[in-house]
């Protein structure tokens, strides 16, 4: 598929504008209620069905059914990126004020991170095959991981660059009205907000590291590639202020993540052995989306019965590098 210049410039402008007028909402702090959250989460979601669709009838519907592939999987995975977004709030107790900035920092980096790694992956694709099965295995590897530790959440505190910035650098004790450098008694500091941004940074670069391949696994056009991720990360701040009351009880969904993940893992594997040997079957993009789209219906369904029958079960976010271990405020967060 050929996208000239102009197509991926009028895609940028608009995601751009779309981002910009997020950022505005984000920059006049207000409390968000669920009204207010629940209009702008669709009309997020709106705009990107209505691309999927314009898209697809531009180039067709193979193409296009790529596209809603792609876009599902990346919002399953935006939601627990958010999820652990949540976790790092509750843990640094981010004033309510803050959170505006917080969420729409981790989205920015969310994107820009994504934006390179697509590149990344699309040029080591274009030049070696042998990166499909790298991805699978990765992407396998994953799903084992975040399985295992699926009752789980991602310890914050033990996070390596958390970890060294405190040990570097000196840290106020309360937030300093929003700054991330103040001076107390003379002495320049760094303050909590930094942290918070560092820790948002760091799942940033974690989930960039499996998103990417999970999304290559559906598609291997990079303007679908990196408009599935856009249009799924777009929107994320009035979606945390709409379920992050509701997350606790998704129980299951990183049990559905890395059912997911494996089974696009094992796509991609395909995909290579198919390259060398054409009787070993390829899994298409529509049986993908359909597989993809029962997983996170089974998977919801299933968290709602469970919370409903149990109401002490909590969902977790999982983990899948450092040392993982049930966030101590994990039943304690609010939406503010």
């Amino acid at each position: 598929m050929e996208i000239t210049l102009w197509g991926w410039g009028l895609t940028i402008l608009v995601i751009v504008a779309l981002l910009g007028l997020d950022l505005t909402r984000a920059l006049r702090p207000h409390h968000v209620g669920f009204r207010e959250a629940a209009l702008w989460s669709a009309f997020y979601i709106g705009v990107a069905l209505v691309f999927g669709l314009v898209f697809a009838r531009l180039v067709g519907w193979e193409l296009g059914v790529e596209y809603f592939a792609g876009y599902l999987v990346e919002k399953s995975l935006s939601v627990d990126n958010l999820f652990v977004f949540v976790v790092i709030i509750a843990t640094f107790a981010v004033p309510d004020e803050y959170r505006h900035k917080v969420l729409i920092f981790g989205i920015i980096l969310a994107l820009l991170l994504r934006a390179i790694f697509i590149a990344v992956g699309a040029t080591l694709i274009s030049l070696f095959a042998f990166m499909f099965l790298v991805f699978g295995l990765l992407l396998i590897w994953t799903a084992v991981q975040l399985y295992r530790h699926r009752n789980q959440d991602p310890d914050i505190e033990r996070n390596f660059l958390v970890r060294t910035t405190r040990r570097v650098l000196p840290v106020t004790d309360e937030y300093v009205g929003g700054r991330l450098v103040t001076r107390v008694q003379g002495r320049r500091m760094v303050t909590p907000l930094l942290i918070v941004l560092i820790a948002i940074g760091g799942t940033d670069l974690l989930f960039a590291l499996d998103s990417i391949p999970a999304v290559f696994g559906v598609t291997q056009e990079p303007y679908i590639v990196f408009t599935a991720n856009a249009f799924a990360l777009l929107g994320l701040r009035a979606l945390f202020f709409l379920v992050t009351g509701l997350l606790d009880r998704l129980v299951y969904l990183s049990t559905g993540l890395a059912v997911i993940l494996g089974f696009i893992g094992v796509k991609l594997i395909l995909h290579w052995a198919h390259g060398l040997d054409e009787r070993i079957p390829e899994v298409t993009t529509p049986v993908s989306l359909v597989v993809i789209a029962v997983i996170l219906a089974v998977t919801t369904a299933a968290s709602l019965i469970k919370s409903r029958r149990d109401p002490s079960a909590r969902a977790h976010a999982g983990a899948v590098l450092g040392t993982p271990t049930v966030s101590p405020d994990h039943d304690q967060r609010d939406a503010g």
